[in-house]
């Protein structure tokens, strides 16, 4: 069989009618979705997260799966989405790295204005192709509860957190994580080291020996794949609160909890306008409370009082009486980023471009 990277290669230029397979698969209500990974599908992490609401979309009625792992955010994810439409039949492409919104995604979205497109991380903006469903959560919400169980485990007072970039979405996780653990003990501080890119295993690895070695007690992570980072803690003795998907079989000791996607919740709101011809929502969002995120469960070191701080703070957020930025907040430099009065709901944009680390976070960008 071709293989559909090679196979707008040899199909060359086509033209686009009335009569291509996306047109009959609507007027039929049968479905055919691609799903484009920028890594493995068992990696523990981001990818992991997104294939397990695929396996859920995959089991729906008149839903058939394409599925094609490790393309990388260059031109070849656009050769793989064109494939998939013109091989498969894929009528909705969830296109599921951060890199491959711009270009490929709004250059294949163009191109193809009767398919559908849906992107995870909230990027789309008025002006760029309608036919993108821009998909995002707002896993601080679980970031800010896993502050909450670490700042209870710690004995050390001090936390550690591996990071890949300093984009807003990174440091808004930091942030969270801080100012959770921070609620239970205000001494408490957060160490952070930055790898430079989204896998490093390496870099990962040796981030979390040093902040070990520094004495950070409980390691968390914001990178695509936390299964280096994870075990690297369990094998110092250090405990870990997961990130993406659990990560709890790799660190039976020394796992606290996760902040997960539940990427199944918006997948199959997308599948289902899709399939019933709905207009498109170009921008998706939601978090505890509308099931875009959720809580690994806690591991035998969380004790009773952590389980009810943070049981008691998610039944706040779920009812939308738990801001997580809510002044006065000052930034890791003395300043005033946040004065006191003034809070940030979830929904705010605003958060969506946070360029700075709060007071007690060590490092910088």
């Amino acid at each position: 069989m071709t293989h559909r990277r090679d196979f707008i290669k040899r199909i060359g230029a086509f033209a686009l009618g009335s009569a291509l397979p996306f047109d009959a698969a609507f007027a039929a209500g049968n479905l055919t979705v691609g799903v484009i990974y920028v890594g493995a599908r068992g990696d523990y992490g981001y990818n992991q997260a997104q294939a397990q609401a695929t396996a859920v979309i995959r089991k729906l009625p008149n839903v058939k799966v394409v599925e094609e792992e490790n393309v990388p955010e260059t031109v070849a994810v656009q050769k793989t989405m064109e494939a998939m439409i013109e091989q498969d039949g894929a009528t909705l492409i969830f296109a599921t790295s951060f890199g491959y919104f711009d270009p490929h995604v709004l250059k294949i979205a163009a191109k193809y204005p009767k398919v559908r497109f849906a992107h995870c991380g909230g990027l789309w903006k008025s002006g760029d192709p309608a036919n993108i469903t821009s998909y995002f959560g707002y896993i601080d919400e679980c970031q800010y509860l896993n502050g909450v169980v670490a700042g209870h485990a710690s004995k050390t007072k001090k936390l550690g957190f591996v990071a890949a970039k300093p984009i807003p979405q990174v440091l808004r996780n930091i942030n969270a994580f801080t100012l959770g653990a921070q609620s239970v003990d205000p001494s408490i501080t957060t160490h952070v080291i930055f790898t430079g890119d989204w896998s490093m295993p390496i870099k990962e690895a040796e981030a979390t020996n040093s902040l070990v070695d520094q004495g950070c007690d409980v390691i968390t992570c914001h990178v695509d794949g936390p299964k280096v980072v994870v075990e690297t803690a369990e094998k110092r003795g250090a405990m870990s609160c997961g990130y993406h998907a659990s990560q709890a079989p790799l660190a039976p000791k020394g796992y606290l909890t996760g902040a997960e996607w539940d990427w199944a919740t918006p997948f199959r709101t997308i599948v289902a306008s899709a399939q019933n011809g709905q207009p498109q929502q170009n921008l998706m969002r939601g978090g505890l409370k509308e099931g875009f995120v959720k809580m690994s469960p806690y591991g035998a070191k969380v004790g009773a009082d952590a389980r009810a701080n943070a049981d008691s703070v998610k039944a706040k957020m779920v009812a939308g009486a738990y801001p997580i930025f809510k002044g006065p907040i000052k930034d890791n430099k003395g300043a005033s980023v946040i004065a006191a009065g003034v809070t940030h709901p979830q929904t705010d944009i605003a958060l969506e471009s946070m360029n700075y680390l709060v007071s007690g976070v060590v490092g910088q960008i």
